[in-house]
Formats: C-alpha cells, structure tokens, sequence
C-alpha cells in the first residue's frame, strides 16, 4: 500500500512521463495531440510514424518493445503510453 507522499510522487512522475511522451509527439512527429487523443484510431500515426515513436520511447526512456507481443492499445494514447513507461519502471532516462 502507497502512503499519500509515495503517491503524489508517483503522480508527478506520471505526469513528467506524460509531458515528455507528449513532447515527443509534438517534436519529434510533428503531432499536437491531446492526452487522450487516440491516435491509431483517428489515423494520426502510420507505420513510419510509429516506428519513430518506438525508437523515440526507446531513447527517451529506454522501453523495448517486443514487437511479437506488440499491444497496440499500449500506443493509442499519450496517456496510454506514460502508463506503460511507467509500469515497465522506465520513468527516468
């Protein structure tokens, strides 16, 4: 169990994991996105864009992604992909 200190620290790490996933839409794929835009369904990301988001994750955050196991669901969202950043413990550079 979490006591209130360790939560709004992992709070604000979420939301720092967030801001930079968000930034590297907006920078790095040209993408001004909401944080629950979904981006696979409005076709906003396509192939290329995608595998620029992964290499951009994998830079920033150093998340791996095992394409066989490739959720993407995981993908849809800014908010979806801090999620994962964050529960793969990767939070920090």
């Amino acid at each position: 169990m979490m006591i209130p200190s360790q939560q709004q620290a992992s709070t604000r790490q979420d939301a720092g994991i967030a801001a930079k996933v968000q930034q590297i839409f907006r920078e790095g794929l040209e993408l001004d996105v909401q944080m629950d835009t979904d981006v696979i369904e409005g076709g906003l990301l396509d192939s290329l864009a995608f595998v620029q988001l992964l290499l951009a994750l994998e830079e920033e955050f150093g998340v791996k992604v095992d394409l066989a196991e490739l959720d993407l669901e995981s993908f849809s969202t800014v908010s979806s992909i801090a999620q994962l950043v964050s529960s793969n413990g990767n939070g920090s550079p």
